[in-house]
């Protein structure tokens, strides 16, 4: 007859020696290896890629356009994104404790709101951007200047900063929740709580721009399409044989098509189940899991790390700047004048 002489696991914490220390829910080294190598690898993409977009508009001149400016500046938000958010959340994502203090707890839920929500600010203004030259390409250039290029980047960037300054700094985000904010008050944590009227604030930011973004989209492929048949149409009555015209149409018709699927369905993947997930659990009594709301989390920070590969690496010339800028030849004095568009 045997006799079970085993024990139960050790309660660990986030501080041994500290007392109201967090409990640490650690995961295997396995697995902690595969969250590190997934979430470092978004860092790094957000953190490069983007520098390598901002560095590509600034350097060459060819790219100093209004519109090439706005692209510049979401890609500095999601350079932020990328070094001031996403390597902490990976600690405590991973670790399940926060190891940098309160205070910078409290920066970094602002950093957190300020540019992910100055990114999303950023794609509706471009989506905007886009849907002018798209049905106006005349006197697009007079209606989108560099004055109005830089109202819409200080837009991006003043409103988002002063929202989560506002939220996190006076401490309206846990209003009414001061007995629940009590009992997840631990050393070694960084919950933000948020209540309903916040989170509901927060759903409108997300989902107005995004409606904007999607009625935009819909109406520039509709538009190009149109515009492409009646090119189309007119190419055949000019030229007897066409057929290489109409080739080079309708690629570009379903380049653009594709360009601008590709940015709606990345951005709404990686945005709508964390906003979803918000939304639920403020009004179910924070229900869901951690491990769900980290994956939610997640995929929101993601897009920053999509974002120079849907609305760069689709361009032509955004691959010869990578070129240039990688091999040193953009440190010589005459490379800002380098042709990058194709003639």
């Amino acid at each position: 007859m045997s006799i079970n002489l085993s024990h139960p696991a050790v309660l660990q914490l986030c501080y041994e020696s500290v007392n109201g220390s967090c409990v640490k829910t650690p995961y295997s080294l396995g697995s902690r290896v595969i969250l590190y190598s997934a979430f470092g690898l978004a860092s790094l993409l957000a953190v490069f890629g983007n520098l390598l977009v901002m560095t590509s508009v600034l350097h060459f001149k060819e790219l100093h356009s209004p519109a090439n400016f706005l692209i510049a500046s979401l890609a500095c938000a999601d350079f932020l994104v990328g070094v001031t958010v996403m390597p902490f959340s990976m600690v405590r994502s991973v670790e399940s404790c926060w190891y940098f203090g309160a205070r910078f707890c409290t920066l970094h839920s602002c950093f957190d709101v300020a540019f992910c929500y100055s990114s999303l600010f950023h794609l509706c203004f471009i989506s905007i951007d886009r849907y002018i030259a798209v049905t106006d390409p005349l006197v697009y250039p007079s209606k989108f200047t560099v004055s109005v290029s830089g109202m819409c980047v200080s837009v991006s960037w003043i409103l988002p900063i002063v929202y989560s300054g506002a939220v996190f700094y006076t401490g309206v985000n846990d209003d009414g929740m001061e007995e629940l904010v009590s009992a997840l008050n631990c050393v070694g944590g960084c919950q933000i709580v948020v209540n309903q009227d916040w989170v509901l604030i927060d759903f409108l930011l997300f989902f107005i721009p995004t409606l904007v973004m999607i009625i935009l989209y819909c109406k520039i492929f509709l538009i190009a399409k149109q515009q492409a048949i009646k090119i189309e149409n007119t190419g055949s009555k000019a030229e007897s044989s066409s057929d290489s015209y109409k080739y080079r149409v309708a690629k570009r018709e379903r380049k653009a098509a594709k360009t601008l699927g590709i940015t709606v369905i990345a951005f709404m993947i990686s945005w709508l189940p964390y906003t979803i997930d918000t939304l639920v659990d403020a009004y179910m009594g924070f229900i869901t899991p951690a491990y769900i709301y980290e994956i939610c989390c997640w995929g929101a920070y993601y897009n920053s790390a999509m974002n120079p590969l849907i609305y760069a690496l689709f361009y032509p010339w955004f691959r010869k700047a990578i070129k240039i800028i990688l091999s040193g030849e953009f440190l010589k004095d005459s490379s800002s004048t380098i042709r990058l568009f194709a003639e």
